[in-house]
């Protein structure tokens, strides 16, 4: 946006310009990047100060300024009170703001916006398609969790002017939230990877949740393209006849990878992923091929090799039924044969008055894939431990388990950490990772 004028910004936000900055010959009239945190802006930033639970951002307009911000957007209040120079920018509603722009961004960048939503591996199959679409297009990606009301018009307005394909990752916590985002977006293509038992403590069913997640299609333009897992009834409901629907999956449209495209990894749910990414990269035009270079986003199944050696899959951003099957299977899969496949598991949260069943499914299932220890983290993953048949160890909290897990690990272990996000089982990974160099 370096190029657009305050009045332009002002236009495309659908606010009130206070005060234009005087134009130089040697400053570009428009913003060079938008940020949320005054603490990280840079000279020629946009500072947009959202109102949270707890802090009124606005309140750090004149120190954005200050830090040589290019201008600031917030609320009139704030206006007022910034005195230094800089873009005065007013917004009853800053957040509606900032999306607003977004979606104008989206708009003068003319390029090919493809959207991913899921209730597990959503993240690492946009990692996967960026690492496609990269091979032949110049393209732009969610970074880490910048995919909810905020997060998303920030990887929109962080394209540059020659992006040809932005992939967003979408998230959502409940109805109404997936139609938000694909306002804003407006994609091209929608891929929804899959459904599964999450956020049941607010949808209360599988069918609402697929009907959260089937919001992506309804505002795809006609023509357009959905990509959706074959063989799930859920979404049938939520098909429409003036979309190019294509299906991924052993009995889908998409069943199979090319024989020369190499991944860099073997598991199941991850060439599952890699299908439905095939499937979108394709709907846009490109052919991957070759070895494909993959950088999975932080604390999404990264896998750490220590000394001893030990193997650690660090999958502890977040847990559901679904994405806790899929990481044990990849660490029956992973495992050395002559060491032991340790799983670290913490509770899965927002699954409603059916937690301990899911709890439990999983202990069973750990069980029958060949897990030889299970460390669970806790109160709800206890119910783990009752249909586990092996060495087990229950910790009340990552603290705990952090401890327990360096005590018990050997040289030639393969050790899993996964877990919903506010357990904070980064810790067990960290401790692993310091043990190996103390």
């Amino acid at each position: 946006m370096r190029d657009w004028s305050p009045e332009v910004v002002a236009e495309a936000a659908g606010v009130r310009l206070v005060r234009p900055v005087p134009r130089l010959d040697d400053v570009p009239p428009g913003p060079l990047r938008v940020t949320i945190d005054s603490r990280e802006v840079q000279p020629g930033d946009l500072f947009v100060g959202l109102t949270g639970r707890n802090v009124d951002g606005g309140r750090y307009a004149d120190a954005a300024l200050a830090a040589g911000a290019w201008g600031v957007l917030v609320a009139p209040e704030h206006t007022r009170a910034a005195a230094r120079p800089g873009v005065l920018l007013a917004a009853d509603d800053p957040l509606a703001g900032l999306q607003a722009l977004a979606r104008s961004w989206r708009r003068a960048l003319g390029a090919q916006v493809i959207a991913i939503t899921g209730s597990t591996g959503k993240t690492s199959t946009k990692d996967l398609l960026a690492a496609m679409l990269a091979q032949q297009r110049r393209v732009v990606a969610s970074r880490e969790n910048l995919n909810t009301e905020i997060g998303l018009p920030l990887s929109i307005l962080a394209a540059p002017a020659d992006t040809e394909v932005l992939v967003l990752e979408m998230a959502m916590r409940g109805a109404g939230q997936i139609a938000e985002l694909a306002a804003i977006a407006e994609p091209d293509v929608g891929v929804i990877v899959n459904v599964g038992p999450v956020h049941l403590e607010l949808l209360g069913s599988l069918a609402a949740v697929a009907a959260a997640k089937a919001e992506l299609l309804v505002d795809l333009r006609p023509g357009a393209t959905a990509v959706l897992p074959a063989d799930e009834p859920l979404l049938d409901a939520h098909l429409r006849d003036d979309l190019h629907t294509v299906t991924f999956g052993p009995n889908g449209d998409v069943a199979q990878l090319p024989d020369d495209l190499e991944l860099p990894f073997s598991s199941r749910h991850m060439r599952l992923n890699a299908l439905a990414a095939l499937a979108a990269a394709r709907a846009a035009g490109v052919e991957p091929g070759g070895r494909l270079q993959v950088e999975l986003s932080a604390l999404r199944g990264q896998r750490i090799e220590l000394p001893g050696p030990v193997l650690v899959i660090d999958d502890c951003y977040n847990a559901n039924p679904m994405s806790m099957r899929a990481a044990l299977d990849d660490l029956a899969a992973s495992a050395a044969p002559s060491g032991r496949r340790v799983a670290v598991l913490g509770d899965m949260l927002e699954l409603g008055d059916q937690e301990q069943r899911f709890h439990a499914e999983i202990g069973d299932y750990a069980t029958r894939h060949g897990i030889d220890v299970l460390v669970t983290v806790g109160p709800r993953a206890v119910a783990m431990a009752g249909a586990f048949r092996g060495l087990l160890y229950v910790t009340a909290d990552a603290a705990e388990a952090t401890g327990v897990v360096r005590d018990i690990v050997k040289p030639g272990d393969t050790v899993l950490v996964k877990g919903s996000r506010g357990v904070g089982l980064e810790v067990v990974a960290q401790g692993l990772q310091a043990a190996a160099w103390e």
